[in-house]
């Protein structure tokens, strides 16, 4: 059992280094608009960042921007655990839904999320205007209907 700590942050830029780390394509010029609903970490007792969450709204849409753990502590759950996080917040706010680009699908799906057909997908996400597309990246967006749970 590790010793760390979950709070909420402000340190938005060190959660995007992590996410950046994970192999999470993440651009601090991102031209879509997205507003920071609220950030979450995770730290050790030694303050190094383990693992971090980032609700967002983009469209009037709640979004997980990034979630990352590192790979050594994902056995103790904590990425889960920011989830519910967010998804309390969303609930907290009036939200309905959560949106995400899933690098780790499976993980999210334990968690209730579902995938959305290409032509369903709302335009959230540049995932499918992006010239990776298809070729180095296949990203699957998913959704979370928080009604149904």
């Amino acid at each position: 059992m590790v010793d760390y700590k979950i709070t909420t942050t402000d340190e938005y830029e060190r959660l995007v280094e992590m996410f950046i780390h994970h192999g999470l394509e993440f651009s601090f010029d991102e031209p879509l608009p997205t507003n920071i609903v609220e950030c979450w970490k995770a730290e050790d007792r030694d303050g190094r960042l383990i693992s971090g969450c980032v609700l967002a709204m983009r469209g009037n849409e709640y979004i997980i921007d990034g979630i990352a753990t590192e790979p050594e502590f994902r056995k103790e759950k904590i990425g889960g655990q920011l989830l519910k996080l967010a998804l309390e917040e969303v609930r907290k706010r009036g939200g309905d839904k959560v949106y995400l680009v899933a690098k780790a699908p499976g993980f999210f799906r334990k968690h209730g999320f579902i995938d959305i057909p290409a032509g369903e997908v709302p335009e959230l996400f540049d995932c499918y205007s992006c010239p990776q597309f298809g070729t180095i990246c296949h990203p699957e967006v998913m959704r979370l209907d928080l009604v149904s749970i």
